[in-house]
């Protein structure tokens, strides 16, 4: 078996060399801008990315709907709460003034049971 050749300084440089010839005639070879593959390339890159966008659009808006929706569940939540509040607050200021009529009858049997002694007793 043959020793290991260490590559020497123009050995290096050819290959690099040859290297860089390699990655020009790849450049070269390439299909220039107006070739129809390219073309053809570009267009369906520009339908995926348009489809892609209309595809955000929709899920936007599906999100502002379904927030609208639920705003509009909130609001009637609280516009319940409120009337439900409201219907509390006058049940109370319903019972409260029955309770002050009642003591005020109260009062006045009890203002006339006096006045009645009284005059008794005169």
């Amino acid at each position: 078996m043959p020793a290991f050749k260490h590559a020497d300084f123009n050995d290096r440089a050819t290959a690099a060399a040859k290297a860089k010839q390699a990655l020009v005639e790849k450049f070269k070879s390439r299909p220039g801008p107006d070739d129809p593959a390219v073309q053809a390339k570009i267009a369906e890159r520009l339908a995926i990315a348009e489809a892609r966008e209309k595809r955000e659009a929709e899920r936007r808006a599906a999100k502002e709907a379904e927030a609208a929706r639920k705003a509009a569940e909130e609001l009637e939540r609280q516009a319940e709460a409120a009337r439900k509040a409201a219907e509390k607050t006058q049940e109370e200021l319903d019972r409260k003034a029955a309770l002050l009529k009642l003591e005020a009858e109260r009062k006045a049997a009890r203002d006339a049971r006096y006045a009645a002694r009284k005059a008794r007793k005169r």
